[in-house]
């Protein structure tokens, strides 16, 4: 038996934290402001916990709550999805995935082309975090994250390989034509580009090329690798970045990598599906197709591979 709280309270919580407002959850729903707040109050009760709390005139979402009804709405669509999948059974699947903020943009996003046009009948949708490690959610069918096949790290969830990942050096094509590096002493003087979300890239790199003695060089840290990537691509500076993520970007010469043959080897991506969610099939072929992209890109790297 599962151990629910009262749907119709949750349906009201959900429509208040999401507009912010007792006064606009009871005009999307139909309700007084009195009823939002005897829902709110019946589910609070359940829980053990406030879930709003008064700023001036207006009740407002405290942080947790604020977690929980983003996890209660992707629920809530799961659940609108698979009724209406039900009643038409031709109905186009939803499938959710969520990634890292940088795979999901330099990696999975512009190969999905490739998958909505063999299966039309599934849409993926794409969430994304901010950390590699971040936890998993719920509301989704499957995630990847950087880790490794083990049964202690995700319980309850199979755990497949996805994308292997190295770190290089990388710049700009047009910082590389004024100030060149063509062996890694070159580096001297150049403005080093790191995030917060990738620590340790630059001490792995310059400990691979044999520069111990630069690592105390001061760097410019962004709060993200999506930012630095784009810092370097801008000329401002060179940055460690990681393949095969960032072959579209030196394919359309956006980047490029001047020391190819200096690579780190990091922890690689893996797909991770609840255990009992597949309706279908349909997740264990995307992850398949996963699969399969990281191969083709791995082939075309072999053939292709990073020129100065």
């Amino acid at each position: 038996m599962r151990h629910l709280p009262p749907l119709n309270a949750l349906r009201i919580f959900e429509v208040a934290a999401r507009t912010g407002s007792y006064a606009e959850a009871g005009a999307e729903l139909g309700l007084t402001h009195g009823a939002v707040s005897r829902q709110i109050a019946v589910l609070e009760g359940w829980l053990g916990q406030r879930l709003f709390v008064k700023e001036g005139r207006r009740m407002v979402a405290t942080p947790t709550a604020k977690i929980f009804a983003a996890e209660v709405g992707l629920s809530f669509d799961r659940l609108s999805v698979a009724a209406e999948a039900c009643g038409r059974p031709g109905a186009r699947r939803i499938l959710r995935v969520s990634a890292p903020t940088s795979l999901a943009m330099r990696w999975l996003i512009p190969r999905l082309s490739r998958y909505h046009a063999d299966h039309p009948q599934v849409e993926v949708v794409v969430t994304t975090v901010s950390c590699v490690q971040e936890d998993l959610r719920g509301g989704v069918d499957l995630s990847i994250r950087r880790g490794v096949v083990r049964d202690d790290v995700w319980p309850q969830h199979d755990v497949v390989p996805v994308l292997e990942d190295v770190d290089t050096l990388i710049m700009s094509p047009a910082l590389f034509e004024s100030r060149p590096i063509l062996k890694p002493a070159d580096i001297e003087g150049h403005t080093l580009l790191a995030s917060e979300t990738r620590p340790g890239d630059w001490t792995n790199w310059l400990e691979k090329a044999g520069l111990q003695h630069l690592t105390g060089l001061p760097r410019q840290t962004f709060d993200h690798f999506f930012v630095a990537r784009q810092a370097v691509e801008d000329g401002l500076g060179i940055g460690i970045g990681p393949l095969p993520m960032l072959d579209i970007d030196i394919t359309s010469h956006r980047l490029m990598t001047p020391l190819p043959e200096i690579r780190v080897p990091r922890t690689g991506y893996v797909a991770v599906i609840p255990r009992q969610a597949d309706s279908g099939g349909i997740v264990g072929g995307f992850v398949d197709w996963l699969v399969d992209e990281a191969h083709r890109g791995e082939k075309a790297a072999a053939e292709n591979p990073p020129r100065r």
